[in-house]
């Protein structure tokens, strides 16, 4: 199999021209994952088709197009449009409730809502059919805010070859938060802390989210 992609968790191979599959490294929830999908495809949200899954893998729809952080490396002059857009992906998502059998992180205790809780532009794949949105794993119910701001903490601690430099990245979080309808404020310094928890984080990311949150180095 062509490997077509490698993150953070996972590799994505091509299988032929319509699938890919998704391997996961460790054994994951795939089956809550493709559940979660098939139910946003229901609801008219963007998401690949899921053809099949075990405990470490998924086949998925294959989709042709850049994703969003490709297209900011390329043509960073497109930051006003592609912020909207991010920010636009969130409402669309947040207007939709949570299956009671998704599991919930920052719950409101009350009409909790779908979140991503990892939708940053290099999980937007912009095909011609529109954007789409990817790699569902850490989605679960709860308050939006919080949603929007595990984007803003991503976005602003990410070290990713490619993500517009410091004053594109301004750009791009400014217009994220004023793109959606839901004030993050509240949670930022929430979200900074639960980024802290990612096994997967360079030195200089955990750096960052630690002088946001007052944190101490953990061999201070």
């Amino acid at each position: 199999m062509e490997l077509i992609a490698r993150g953070r968790d996972a590799d994505v191979y091509a299988l032929d021209d319509t699938r890919v599959l998704r391997r996961y490294r460790e054994p994951r929830p795939t089956e809550r994952e493709a559940r979660l999908m098939a139910y946003l495809a229901e609801c008219g949200y963007p998401v690949p088709r899921v053809y099949g899954h075990t405990a470490t893998d998924m086949v998925l729809e294959r989709l042709g197009g850049p994703t969003m952080l490709g297209v900011l490396s390329r043509r960073p002059w497109q930051v006003g449009r592609l912020r909207r857009l991010l920010g636009e992906l969130h409402d669309r998502l947040h207007a939709l409730p949570a299956p009671q059998w998704l599991p919930t992180r920052f719950s409101t205790g009350r009409d909790d809502r779908v979140l991503h809780l990892d939708l940053h532009p290099d999980n937007v794949i912009l095909t011609d059919r529109g954007p789409m949105v990817i790699d569902w794993s850490n989605a679960r119910g709860g308050d939006p805010a919080a949603d929007v701001a595990m984007t803003l903490v991503t976005i602003g601690s990410a070290q990713v070859p490619g993500l517009p430099a410091r004053a594109g990245r301004g750009l791009l979080l400014r217009g994220v938060r004023a793109g959606t309808t839901t004030d993050p404020a509240n949670h930022l310094a929430q979200a900074a802390r639960a980024k802290l928890t990612d096994p997967n984080l360079t030195p200089p990311e955990a750096a960052w989210l630690r002088r946001r949150t007052g944190t101490p180095h953990q061999d201070a």
